[in-house]
């Protein structure tokens, strides 16, 4: 049977105890399990982590997973709402309890992997084969693959109605605002989060990494050497910020924004797709990122790209079965139909291939913005330090504190071991 408990009283929680259903037509035949692990009297518990958005979506997943195994075992699978921004610090903050299956952001791979919480997954190449290249990249470490690809669409770029903007409106961040300002209307971006605000930087020839130790950063955005220093950066944020026709605001405000008409572009990602064009409907327009107007010239925003990924806890008592879940979640049929209800980009190369996704508008301005982005590889003092700066230069830098002093805090901040 099929259990939904009260989801406010229960935590969010959500049990599906699914019992033997006959097996579906049309599903792609697996390996056998071998005999010594079947059961016909015990009932498999696996434990599923991933964001609460994706709980419908999971419930066919999970059905037809059942189903594929129907005549090997049958399945109690609980799957409780987790961010997968976050995921890496519950998970290692009890790993022998965590889940058995949860999805995760890239970036979080490396410290997963070196905490033993990811076993090297033996069907490399067969992984490899099957998927984009950047994905099977952002799953791997120093050429070792630990996790499974799900999507190649966790970036971001411009979201804009058609009924304001023009083609050529679209190529300078400047000219929107201006734009936006005539209207009464605003343009947004997230300066609260570090995520976004590197594209003010990342094509500047101003750096930010992780170095060798996999844990701290270098970062020279203070730099005061090079065709672009880091005030200059900073002083063309504090114009932007500047025009009536900006906001900084959060994806949530975003979209409610877009919803009732207070914004008419903005930056954010697949996730909001299906939501803007119900918003915007014909005058929906997506694009790469704009360039902004930085010591008397045009720079093209930069980006962090990203995956999200499925991992499989290398403490699980069921290892064979989550594994045999998590390439269930992740296969060509299954990302197809995550595109088809969340919108989001498939890194399976048939699924991505396949003329819905290559039609759609967000899909087409992320893999535009590929070309002018950087796999997020920072450590965890990155995040707080940038997001203080910029929100200080979306209020105008209210306290007058020199620029140049800001930016060397912050490479300070950012570079503490």
């Amino acid at each position: 049977m099929i259990y939904f408990p009260d989801m406010k009283k229960n935590g969010l929680y959500l049990i599906l105890t699914i019992s033997t259903l006959s097996l579906c037509s049309g599903c792609r035949q697996q390996e056998s399990i071998p005999a010594d692990t079947k059961t016909s009297t015990s009932v498999i518990p696996l434990t599923v982590w991933s964001g609460e958005e994706d709980q419908a979506l999971l419930e066919e997943i999970f059905s037809s997973f059942q189903s594929q195994y129907a005549d090997q075992a049958s399945f109690e699978i609980t799957l409780q709402p987790q961010s997968e921004s976050n995921c890496k610090d519950v998970l290692l903050a009890d790993l022998e309890n965590g889940a058995d299956v949860f999805t995760f952001a890239d970036d979080q791979l490396a410290a997963l992997a070196a905490a033993g919480a990811l076993d090297p997954l033996e069907d490399f190449e067969d992984i490899r084969a099957a998927n984009l290249s950047a994905s099977v990249d952002a799953a791997s470490v120093d050429g070792t693959l630990y996790a499974y690809p799900l999507t190649a669409d966790n970036g971001y770029f411009l979201y804009y109605n058609k009924a304001y903007f023009s083609d050529e409106d679209i190529q300078s961040l400047n000219r929107m605002t201006d734009i936006a300002a005539e209207q009464g209307r605003l343009v947004t971006m997230d300066w609260s989060s570090a995520w976004y605000v590197y594209s003010f930087f990342g094509n500047t020839g101003l750096e930010v990494g992780l170095n060798e130790d996999g844990l701290t950063n270098y970062c020279t955005w203070n730099s005061t050497e090079g065709p672009i220093h880091g005030v200059d950066v900073a002083q063309a944020m504090l114009q932007i910020a500047a025009s009536p026709g900006f906001a900084s605001r959060t994806d949530t405000d975003f979209l409610a924004g877009v919803q009732d008409g207070s914004v008419i572009a903005g930056v954010s990602g697949v996730w909001n797709s299906v939501a803007i064009e119900e918003a915007w409907g014909e005058n929906t327009g997506a694009s790469r990122l704009p360039s902004f107007a930085c010591k008397d010239q045009q720079v093209q925003m930069a980006s962090f790209p990203g995956c999200k990924l499925i991992g499989v806890n290398a403490y699980s008592p069921q290892k064979e079965w989550a594994v045999k879940l998590a390439e269930w979640i992740s296969n060509e049929s299954n990302q197809t139909l995550r595109f088809e209800r969340r919108g989001q980009g498939p890194s399976n190369i048939r699924a991505a291939d396949s003329p819905a996704v290559q039609e759609s508008p967000a899909i087409t301005a992320l893999l535009a913005q590929s070309e002018f982005s950087q796999l997020q590889r920072i450590g965890g003092k990155f995040w707080d330090p940038v997001s203080a700066f910029a929100l200080n230069m979306a209020e105008g830098n209210p306290s007058g504190t020199s620029l140049q002093e800001q930016l060397d805090r912050l490479a300070e901040e950012v570079t503490a071991r």
